[in-house]
């Protein structure tokens, strides 16, 4: 009897580490995988709100022809790490977040080809480009703090 008990305190004693561990290896994996999707939904904002700059900057300035202005614009849009970033969101984020970060990538894009069409900063055709851009990027940046359990962002 004395042999049972020492033998079922080991099994408990083992047990219990066994599921301790593997407890304490969750937690640790959902903390990492929390970390990588933040880093990669601050890289991916990062480079739509630098390409939304740069594209701005190319439209407000002056160039002599308007394949000058696209060509101009064009590098601007590429040359802020939007595609690279863009698939790191598509690997680590959740649908819905992807869903909102693919909207919001899709809105600069339009915006991107208006300037490159020759629209201006300010003007009509520009407004409501504006308008659906901001609105993509707030429910864009609602979905990932959503994800990684902060909450969702009211500002006017």
């Amino acid at each position: 009897m004395p042999l049972l008990s020492t033998l079922s305190g080991a099994v408990i004693g083992i047990a219990a580490t066994v599921i301790a561990d593997r407890n304490r290896w969750r937690r640790e994996e959902n903390r990492h995988a929390l970390e990588v999707r933040r880093e990669a939904y601050t890289e991916y904002v990062t480079a739509l709100k630098a390409a939304g700059e740069d594209i701005r900057a190319v439209a407000l300035g002056d160039h002599m022809s308007g394949s000058a202005r696209e060509a101009a614009v064009r590098e601007a849009f590429r040359g802020t790490g939007l595609y690279t970033a863009s698939e790191r969101l598509w690997l680590v984020g959740p649908q819905h977040v992807v869903a909102a970060g693919n909207e919001a990538f899709h809105s600069l894009r339009r915006l991107r080809d208006a300037y490159a069409g020759g629209a201006t900063v300010g003007s009509d055709e520009d407004a409501p480009l504006i308008a659906q851009r901001r609105t993509a990027m707030a429910l864009m940046r609602n979905r990932m703090r959503e994800d990684l359990g902060v909450g969702p962002l009211e500002l006017d």
